[in-house]
């Protein structure tokens, strides 16, 4: 008898993960979703097995759920549905940020085991017309499991990981995932949309290298989704902001001063950080 593993949201997240996880193990793959162009896609096209907007219907008989919704979509989603999951149930995210979502998991019951998921893939294109079974290949996945969460649902996101073809998996804290994202992904963000608002922008329209277009490339982001991503990550988020400012205000002192050799010891150093990071040796998440 199948086993049915229910994916809540088909963005191009949920909708990727449901194209990549075709032929796991035994499972039935159940997308859900509320938008009825969304799920005609899906169905048209084949996206999961079977397709639905009623959330309650299938949840109850869901061996695993896995939350692709915006972040604060999930938090709404645990609470209104705590009491539908199937005792035994693994659920599962694939949100950006980690502390404020397992949190939020506290409401489900002891019989429902939550680990928190991230795979660092992604593209700056939303939706389900842009999703691709191929999006997690070589990609890294982040796991946030519980002190409670059994062996076997551990065993089971691991098997995912390889089936939809990350390269490994790497388990931490929420705290760790939120710093680390912090600075890798949200900052990089922030820093996109700052250059963006510059009022040069448009009077070099043209004349911009790649440079510019890869410092500016995720600045045409989901407005809704980003908001929620900063707000629910501010304290590490601000943390890297802040130690960001410092390094710029250290390079706009070094370029007002006009010393020449202070500013070249200065690029020497960051250019030999750079450098030496992108050495081949063991990789953090491997």
């Amino acid at each position: 008898m199948k086993k049915h593993l229910v994916i809540v949201g088909l963005g191009l997240i949920g909708g990727s993960m449901a194209l990549a996880l075709k032929g796991f193990e035994d499972f039935e793959i159940v997308g859900v979703d509320v938008s009825q162009p969304t799920l005609r896609f899906a169905s048209e096209h084949g996206v999961a097995d079977f397709v639905t907007e009623d959330a309650a219907s299938v949840l109850p008989g869901a061996d695993v759920v896995m939350l692709a919704l915006h972040p604060r979509g999930i938090v709404d989603f645990l609470a209104r549905y705590r009491g539908q999951f199937q005792p035994g149930c693994l659920v599962t995210d694939v949100c950006g940020v980690k502390t404020s979502i397992l949190e939020a998991a506290e409401v489900l019951p002891d019989t429902v085991d939550f680990i928190g998921c991230h795979p660092m893939a992604g593209t700056e294109f939303s939706g389900i017309e842009h999703a691709f079974a191929e999006m997690f290949q070589g990609s890294h996945l982040i796991l946030v499991p519980q002190e409670t969460s059994t062996a076997e649902h551990i065993a089971l996101m691991e098997r995912l990981a390889a089936h939809i073809g990350c390269r490994d998996v790497y388990r931490t804290t929420a705290e760790e995932h939120d710093a680390m994202i912090a600075y890798t992904s949200q900052l990089m963000h922030v820093i996109a949309v700052s250059v963006c608002d510059d009022p040069m922008l448009f009077t070099c329209r043209g004349f911009e290298g790649s440079s510019f277009r890869g410092c500016t490339r995720v600045a045409a982001l989901d407005v809704g989704l980003w908001t929620e991503l900063f707000s629910m990550n501010r304290p590490a988020l601000v943390e890297s902001v802040d130690r960001l400012l410092e390094s710029l205000t250290a390079y706009r002192e070094v370029l007002a001063g006009g010393d020449a050799a202070q500013l070249s010891q200065k690029l020497s150093r960051s250019a030999a950080r750079k450098r030496q990071m992108d050495l081949p040796g063991p990789d953090l998440l491997a």
